[in-house]
């Protein structure tokens, strides 16, 4: 049974977290862009309930991630996901850990340290851009972040050079469409906004997976060039 009071604590935590907003609406959908976590939030990037409430191993377990692959985690954080994914790509895999934060970047690195995990590259992208080598990821995994971006249509595009021609782009994102989902509104996205947003850009939706208890994994593939 949910908490009472766990809606009106989470929006509380989401207008200090999210400070960081840049107005703006998408093109296509009108869908207004979230705010960017910041720094101060780190601590609920890793807070001990988030693997009960999203399941994040189960989530990779769906993408079915090969060994020696080249991954990227795009909106790293403080490497939450990219500590998960160099286990799963194993040590002659490679994890492109993205932030646009050098705080979050800090974090992340030490975390790595801690963990004596050697394959993850922290990389400070910019908001149109994160950086990333063209033509050599297998994945590119985004876990409540594509919402937040205020460039959306470049980022999408950079990504989409950054793929290899049978790579993936995952997003985590959590279900507009149910309103029992403890997340303010500006952080949560429905299927059909996500499709409309991203086909243009050079995607074909491949799969959308429902197995997780508030999130959405929507895969999408490179259209042909």
């Amino acid at each position: 049974m949910r908490k009472p009071g766990v809606f009106i604590l989470i929006g509380f935590v989401s207008s200090i977290l999210w400070a960081q907003t840049t107005p703006g609406v998408h093109p296509v959908t009108g869908r207004q862009y979230a705010g960017t976590m910041g720094v101060a939030g780190a601590p609920w990037l890793v807070r001990e309930e988030r693997a009960a409430e999203e399941h994040p191993d189960q989530a990779l377990d769906e993408l079915k991630i090969a060994k020696g692959s080249t991954v990227a985690d795009v909106g790293a954080g403080v490497g939450y996901m990219s500590w998960r994914l160099a286990a799963r790509v194993g040590p002659n895999g490679k994890v492109y850990a993205n932030d646009i934060q050098p705080g979050m970047l800090e974090l992340l690195q030490k975390n790595m340290e801690e963990r004596h995990i050697t394959n993850v590259m922290p990389i400070l992208g910019e908001p149109d851009d994160p950086k990333l080598p063209p033509g050599q990821m297998d994945l590119v995994l985004l876990v409540d972040v594509y919402h937040e971006f205020h460039q959306p249509r470049k980022m999408l595009r950079h990504i989409r050079e950054s793929l290899k021609a049978d790579g993936r782009m995952v997003l985590l994102e959590y279900r507009a469409e149910d309103p029992t989902v403890p997340i303010q509104p500006l952080h949560k996205m429905t299927v059909e906004q996500v499709k409309s947003e991203i086909e243009p850009e050079g995607f074909r939706l491949d799969k959308v997976i429902e197995t997780l208890p508030r999130q959405h994994i929507i895969i999408f593939k490179r259209k042909p060039s």
